[in-house]
């Protein structure tokens, strides 16, 4: 029977239409892409990039590096000003857009990164949103990955984009208001409860990963610290390894699909109390009219199947 589930504690809504279901293995695509004679994120091709901001190595060689994005869609160029007439609301595009490489051979994806190497990349994220957290008019370090044609990507090179904006996303300032409502954290309790349901699907000693109950993407996963802990950049050595080793799971699992994905961190804002985690959405299935007109996701699989997807069952 199809079910009409509310997420955990937004005010959005989403039909589980198990009647649809297909197995994984019928989304398996084989991708399509076509490669430039040249890329520009490969070693010996970096003045092909803007100036660099920063890496891990030396002045000959390169672990991840990043740099300003060759076209951005925010630039730090001018004052932030807004502007008002009456429905007319608009401001500058104002705000940093970076890109991480997150390695330098090619022929390599994220998930095929051993958890060493993408808990460096997970360090670097954190060092990203400390450094411009500082700068004036930004609200907000949004740090985001698309991965396959279906998810958005243009350069096939492995790589994380980091863009700040003026203002407060408004996927936070609706999940802020949430947990607002609760007098404890309110991911904590899902954490806890999710840890015993058919949605489980992974946990070490500081991380859990789950399909979130009212899954608005195919295989949509869900990554949190099992402490209360609002920034990316509060964990320790052990922590970021843990991180990276239930990320490697989730994108392993994928990777068996050939599946494109998007994931995001989502943390706490400062003097805010928020349960930093991160999601990823897997790019399997399309909107069509119903999801776009109504803000209501048809999501042909349950997450608990998922969940027994990605525990490997």
């Amino acid at each position: 029977m199809n079910e009409l589930r509310k997420d955990y504690m937004l005010d959005r809504w989403v039909i589980i239409s198990v009647g649809r279901e297909n197995r994984p293995r019928q989304f398996k695509k084989e991708e399509v892409v076509k490669e430039d004679s040249i890329c520009y994120f490969c070693p010996k091709n970096e003045a092909m990039t803007p100036p660099e901001i920063g890496r891990i190595g030396d002045k000959n060689s390169w672990k991840q590096r990043w740099f300003p994005n060759k076209f951005p869609a925010v630039q730090p160029e001018g004052a932030f000003q807004k502007g008002k007439k009456e429905f007319l609301e608009k401001m500058n595009a104002f705000g940093y857009h970076e890109v991480l490489v997150e390695t330098p051979d090619h022929s390599k994806q994220m998930w095929d990164l051993p958890k060493e190497e993408i808990a460096v990349v997970l360090k670097v994220y954190a060092d990203r949103i400390k450094e411009l957290s500082k700068k004036k008019d930004v609200k907000y370090v949004f740090i985001f990955k698309n991965h396959g044609r279906e998810a958005g990507t243009s350069l096939i090179h492995s790589h994380t984009q980091i863009v700040t904006h003026p203002v407060m996303h408004t996927s936070i300032i609706e999940e802020l208001k949430a947990v607002k409502k609760f007098k404890k954290c309110p991911y904590c309790k899902v954490v806890k409860d999710e840890a015993k349901s058919p949605r489980f699907v992974f946990e070490n000693q500081n991380f859990i990963a789950i399909c979130p109950y009212a899954s608005r993407f195919n295989y949509e996963a869900w990554i949190f610290p099992k402490k209360h802990i609002k920034n990316i950049g509060q964990l320790d050595d052990k922590q970021f390894l843990d991180f990276a080793e239930a990320l490697q799971k989730i994108l392993l699992k994928l990777k068996e699909m050939g599946a494109s994905y998007n994931y995001f961190l989502h943390y706490s804002p400062e003097k805010e109390n928020l349960h930093f985690h991160l999601e990823i959405t897997p790019r399997i299935a399309t909107w069509a009219g119903f999801e776009i007109g109504t803000g209501t996701i048809i999501n042909s699989v349950s997450p608990e199947s998922a969940a027994e997807f990605y525990r490997g069952k």
